[in-house]
C-alpha cells in the first residue's frame, strides 16, 4: 500500500527533505506575520460585523455605542501584545502559553491552557473557512449552495499546503495577506480623504433599511449586558495573538526579537483596520440584524429569506470604490482569500503544540516527530480531522461557530498572564541587580495588568456567550483534559512496568527450556523454509503443528510428510468447527501450563508480496494467530518470510525510483558536493 501511495504522495507535498536541512524552513519576519497573524488580521473583516450584529438587538439606536467598543478592544489589543511580547523573551522555546502555565501555576493549569488552545485551534480553522466562504459566495452563487462541500474542500487544499512545509506554505500564504492588509489601509485612507476632503456622502447598500429592533428601549443593566455582550464578540480581534509565542522557534535567530517584533507589527496592523472599518461603517451608515431576513425592513417590508447579508467590510468598501470596481474586485477576492489562509495560523499552532504536548506525554508520541517535509504532519491532519468534522455538523455557520470561539483563547490569556506574574516574582526574590530588577517589575506590571484585564474578559465572554454556544467550547475543553489525563497515565503506567530493575527478575533469567512449534498446512517452499529454520535455532524440542480442518488435506499433507522422510514430528489438532487460531492458542496454552518455566516459540511462515491488492489474498490466518499470541505470556512469534516473485518486481521498481534522477539533479550535484566538502573541512 505505501508503494501505491508513494507516487501521488510525492506529486502532492513533495520530496522528502533531509533532516539537517531544518534550518532552512525556518520564516524571516516578512513571512512569519502572515504565517502566524494571518488570523487575528483577517479577523477585522468580521469581528466589526459581530459587533454591530449584537447591538442591532437594542435598535440602530445602540449603534453610536460601536466606538466605545472598538476603543475598548483596542486597550485590549495593546494589552494583549504588550504582555506577550514578555513571554517571547522569557519563553523563547515554543512552548507559549502551556509552558508557561505548566512552569509556573503546576500540570494541571498547564493542561487547562493546552487544552483551551487545542479547541480554540480547531474552531479557527472552521470559522475562518466558513467566514471566507460566505465572503465569496456573495459573488459566486455555486458557494452559497454547497457551503460545507466548499469549506471541506478547502479545508483539504489548505492541509495539502502546509504538508508541503512551513516556509514554502509561509510564501505563498504573504502575498494574499499583504494584499489584503494593504487593500483595506487604502480603503479607509480614501474613505476618510473622500469624506474629510472632498465632502463626498458615500452609503453602504444598506444605508436605506431600518432595523426592526427585537428588545426596543433597553436601559440599566439589559442594556449593560447588550454592550458587554457586543464587546465579547469584538473581542474574536484578539484570536491568534498567542500563535506568535506557540511558534517562536520557527522565526530566524535572533528568535525572541524577531518574535516580539512580529508582535508589535500584528497588533498595530490589526487595530488600525479594525477601528477603521468600524469608524467607515458608522459613516456609510452600515446597516446588520442578527436575523436580516426579518429584522431588516426596506419600505416598510422585511427583506425576506431571499436576502443574503454581506459582511460589513463588503458593504463599506462599496460604499468607498463603488459597485463592482476594480479596487472594490481586488478587496472582496483578497477579503475572501485571506480568511481561508487565516487557519493558517491555527495550521501552524496546533501541530506545534501538540508535538510539545507528546513530547511530555500528554498526547500520542506520533505527533511528536516531524514528516517527510520537516512539518508535523500528524497534528496537520488531526486539525484538518476536527475542523472539518465541525464544520460539517454547524453546516459551514460562522455565525454559529462564533459563538463557540474567544473562550479558549481567554482561558489561555488570563492564566498565562498569571503565570509571568509568578514567573517574575520568582526571579525577583534572588536577582540583586537593580537594573535588572526594574526591567522585572515593569514586565511583571504588565502582566498583572493583562492578567487582570484578559480575566475580566474571560468572565464577559462565559457569562454573555455561555447559552449561546460557548458551553461546546468548555465541553471541548473538558474532552481535550480528560483524554489527555489519561494518555498520560497510560505513558506513565507502561513506563512504570517496563522500567529495568537494579536486581534479576524472571525477564533475565534464562528459560528452562525451548519449545518450538512450527505451524504447517501443506508443504511447500515457504513450510521447508520455516522448518529449516527452525532446525537453526536448535531448540530443546521441536515439532510441526497442524490444524485437520479437511480431512481430506490433512491425510494428504500426513502422507506426503512421511513419503519425503522429514525428521521433524507432525502433530495434527482436530477442528471440529473448522477454527484454526483458537485450538493453537488452546494447544500452545497448554504446554504453558505443563512447563511454566518453558518458552514456547511458534514459528510462522508467511509469504513476502509486491502489491497492496495481494495482502488481501494471503497472511490472513498468520495476522489472526499473530495477534492472538501476542496476548499469550512467555510465548514468542517469529514470521519467516518467503519473497514471491511479485515481490522481487517491486524491489526493483523501488530501487529504480531511488535511482531515478530528476531534472537539474545532476546540475546541482556538484555544488551540494562542494557544500558538503566545506563543511567536513
Amino acid at each position: 500500500m505505501s508503494k501505491l501511495t508513494d507516487v501521488p504522495k510525492r506529486i502532492l507535498i513533495g520530496r522528502a527533505l533531509r533532516s539537517d536541512r531544518l534550518g532552512e524552513t525556518l520564516l524571516p519576519k516578512r513571512v512569519a506575520l502572515p504565517v502566524f497573524a494571518s488570523d487575528p488580521l483577517s479577523s477585522v473583516a468580521y469581528a466589526p460585523g459581530e459587533v454591530l450584529l449584537v447591538l442591532s438587538i437594542a435598535g440602530l439606536s445602540a449603534y453610536h455605542f460601536s466606538p466605545w467598543i472598538a476603543a475598548a478592544v483596542v486597550v485590549l489589543m495593546f494589552t494583549v501584545v504588550a504582555s506577550y511580547r514578555q513571554n517571547v523573551h522569557a519563553y523563547p522555546s515554543g512552548g507559549g502559553d502551556y509552558e508557561v502555565a505548566n512552569t509556573n501555576l503546576g500540570p494541571k493549569a498547564g493542561l487547562t491552557v493546552a487544552s483551551a488552545l487545542l479547541v480554540d485551534y480547531v474552531l479557527t480553522v472552521a470559522v475562518s473557512i466558513s467566514s471566507g466562504i460566505e465572503n465569496l459566495g456573495s459573488a459566486v452563487p455555486f458557494v452559497v449552495e454547497n457551503k460545507v462541500a466548499c469549506a471541506i474542500g478547502v479545508i483539504v487544499l489548505l492541509t495539502l499546503m502546509n504538508l508541503r512545509g512551513v516556509k514554502e506554505s509561509g510564501t505563498l500564504f504573504a502575498i494574499p495577506t499583504y494584499v489584503f492588509v494593504a487593500g483595506v489601509f487604502t480603503m479607509i485612507a480614501w474613505g476618510a480623504f473622500r469624506g474629510v476632503v472632498l465632502g463626498d456622502d458615500m452609503r453602504a447598500p444598506t444605508a436605506d433599511f431600518e432595523i426592526k429592533p427585537e428588545h426596543p428601549g433597553l436601559a440599566g443593566f439589559a442594556l449593560v449586558f447588550l454592550l458587554l455582550r457586543a464587546f465579547s464578540s469584538g473581542c474574536a480581534a484578539l484570536t491568534g495573538v498567542e500563535a506568535i509565542s506557540n511558534g517562536v522557534p520557527a522565526f530566524r535567530k535572533p528568535k525572541s526579537r524577531n518574535a516580539a517584533t512580529t508582535l508589535a507589527m500584528m497588533g498595530l496592523l490589526a487595530v488600525t483596520m479594525f477601528c477603521g472599518i468600524i469608524g467607515l461603517a458608522m459613516a456609510t451608515d452600515v446597516r446588520m440584524a442578527e436575523n436580516p431576513s426579518k429584522d431588516l425592513i426596506h419600505d416598510g417590508a422585511p427583506l425576506g429569506p431571499d436576502y443574503v447579508q454581506d459582511p460589513v467590510i463588503s458593504q463599506v468598501a462599496e460604499a468607498v470604490f463603488g459597485h463592482g470596481s476594480l479596487l472594490f474586485m481586488i478587496l472582496a477576492a483578497a477579503t475572501a482569500l485571506v480568511l481561508f489562509l487565516a487557519a493558517n495560523t491555527a495550521y501552524n499552532g496546533f501541530p506545534l503544540l501538540g508535538s510539545i504536548l507528546a513530547q511530555d506525554r500528554y498526547l500520542p508520541r506520533q505527533l511528536h516527530t516531524r514528516g517527510d517535509r520537516l512539518a508535523f504532519s500528524n497534528g496537520i491532519v488531526l486539525l484538518a480531522g476536527a475542523a472539518g468534522l465541525l464544520v460539517w455538523i454547524y453546516g459551514a455557520d460562522s455565525t454559529r461557530l462564533i459563538q463557540l470561539y474567544i473562550v479558549g483563547v481567554f482561558v489561555s490569556f488570563t492564566l498565562s498572564q498569571t503565570g509571568m506574574v509568578r514567573h517574575w516574582n520568582r526571579l525577583l526574590a534572588t536577582e540583586n541587580d537593580q537594573a535588572k530588577r526594574r526591567h522585572m517589575i515593569r514586565s511583571r506590571a504588565i502582566n498583572t495588568f493583562g492578567a487582570f484585564f484578559t480575566g475580566l474578559v474571560l468572565i464577559v465572554v462565559l457569562v454573555t456567550k455561555f447559552t449561546h454556544g460557548a458551553w461546546v467550547a468548555l465541553l471541548g475543553m473538558c474532552i481535550f483534559y480528560a483524554t489527555m489525563t489519561a494518555i498520560r497515565k497510560h505513558y506513565d503506567r507502561v513506563a512504570e512496568e517496563i522500567a529495568a530493575p537494579e536486581t534479576p527478575t524472571d525477564d533475565s533469567v534464562r528459560p528452562s527450556r525451548v519449545h518450538s512449534v512450527v505451524l504447517i498446512s501443506k508443504i511447500h517452499r515457504p513450510t521447508l523454509r520455516a522448518l529449516a529454520y527452525a532446525r537453526l535455532m536448535r531448540s530443546d524440542t521441536l515439532e510441526a503443528l497442524s490444524v485437520n480442518v479437511d480431512p481430506d488435506e490433512t491425510r494428504a499433507l500426513r502422507e506426503e510428510w512421511e513419503r519425503r522422510g522429514i525428521d521433524v514430528p507432525l502433530k495434527v489438532l482436530d477442528s471440529p468447527y473448522r477454527e484454526v487460531t483458537r485450538p493453537v492458542i488452546e494447544y500452545v496454552k497448554g504446554l504453558r501450563n505443563e512447563a511454566p518455566r518453558d518458552v514456547v516459540s511458534v514459528i510462522i511462515p508467511e509469504y513476502v508480496v509486491g502489491h497492496w491488492y495481494e495482502h488481501l489474498l494471503h497472511n490472513q490466518s498468520a495476522l489472526r494467530l499473530k495477534g492472538r499470541l501476542l496476548f499469550t505470556p512467555g510465548v514468542m512469534v517469529t514470521s519467516v518470510p518467503y519473497q514471491l516473485e511479485s515481490s522481487e518486481a517491486a524491489k526493483q521498481r523501488a530501487r529504480r525510483r531511488q535511482d531515478w534522477v530528476a531534472p537539474g539533479s545532476v546540475r546541482r550535484g556538484p555544488a551540494e558536493r562542494a557544500k558538503d566538502s566545506s563543511r567536513h573541512t
